[in-house]
């Protein structure tokens, strides 16, 4: 049997780097990919836990480039033959004091958190191995957010029913929206991060539902979830957690015991499955 394998997006630092370590501390039975956009920064945070005493190694994939995810599928596939566990850490968010005009946060937030993630699963999800893990990573601000989207909206963001295509229409609606100015008037958020993390938890409930249906003797598991306000560049110095505490949950799913049959398809924080 091919050895098993598990890739880290975003993890040159932050919570990836942590969610990185948590795996090798957590004796992994495989490799441990992190991957990065940047190189340079890709491999500074490998050779640093190589130099704690775990064995990791880069790949290069910026999530905004579908190539780029592609070469990654190309690479996985000759070198293991599948895929074992993926965690879409890689994320961005503008702050609070940042000049861009809503529109273009909304934009350029949405490719990234949203799009990013799916072109990432489009690529590497058909190379899923029985008993595989996935998890992409959310955020409790998508459920705040959605507590502020129009009932229609948030019908349609709860609607179990709801297709990928049909998903991918709201998420450039909003944008569409964001960019006209007028996205508050039609009972949008008023947060494009929280509105990307809407599309990732809705995703991964998509995504599950779709696995379910097509390869249920399989035993994969695919979870959204949320660290937590995690102490990050991203998220400021004043977060109540270490990127340590906010790698434990998705840890914690990414290595669910073969078996399990659930969480599966659910918004997770704290190890605990959350009301959507």
């Amino acid at each position: 049997m091919s050895k098993k394998v598990a890739v880290v997006t975003g993890a040159n630092k932050g919570i990836g780097l942590a969610i990185v370590r948590e795996l090798c501390k957590a004796k992994f039975t495989g490799d441990v990919i992190l991957t990065a956009r940047n190189e340079k920064l890709g491999n500074e945070a490998v050779k640093m836990l190589k130099s704690e005493g775990f064995e990791v190694s880069y790949h290069h994939l910026d999530i905004c480039d579908q190539g780029s995810a592609k070469q990654l599928s190309n690479f996985l596939q000759k070198t293991y033959g599948g895929l074992d566990v993926l965690i879409n850490n890689a994320g961005m968010a503008f702050k609070n004091d940042a000049t861009e005009t809503f529109g273009e946060q909304a934009e350029v937030t949405m490719r990234t958190n949203f799009w990013g993630t799916l072109w990432v699963c489009h690529a590497l999800l058909p190379l899923l191995r029985p008993n595989a893990r996935v998890v992409n990573v959310s955020s409790f601000v998508s459920k705040k957010a959605l507590d502020t989207c129009s009932p229609q909206l948030q019908a349609k963001f709860r609607d179990t029913e709801l297709s990928e295509e049909e998903l991918c229409l709201l998420m450039g609606q909003f944008v569409i929206a964001a960019q006209q100015g007028n996205h508050q008037a039609q009972r949008w958020p008023n947060t494009a991060y929280g509105t990307t993390k809407i599309g990732v938890t809705v995703l991964s409930r998509i995504q599950a539902h779709y696995l379910t249906k097509t390869r249920a003797a399989d035993g994969i598991l695919l979870n959204a979830c949320c660290p937590g306000w995690v102490r990050t560049d991203m998220a400021g110095s004043k977060a109540p957690k270490s990127p340590e505490e906010g790698a434990q949950t998705p840890t914690y799913l990414a290595l669910l015991p073969e078996g399990a049959k659930e969480p599966h398809g659910q918004l997770v924080w704290d190890k605990t499955v959350q009301e959507w």
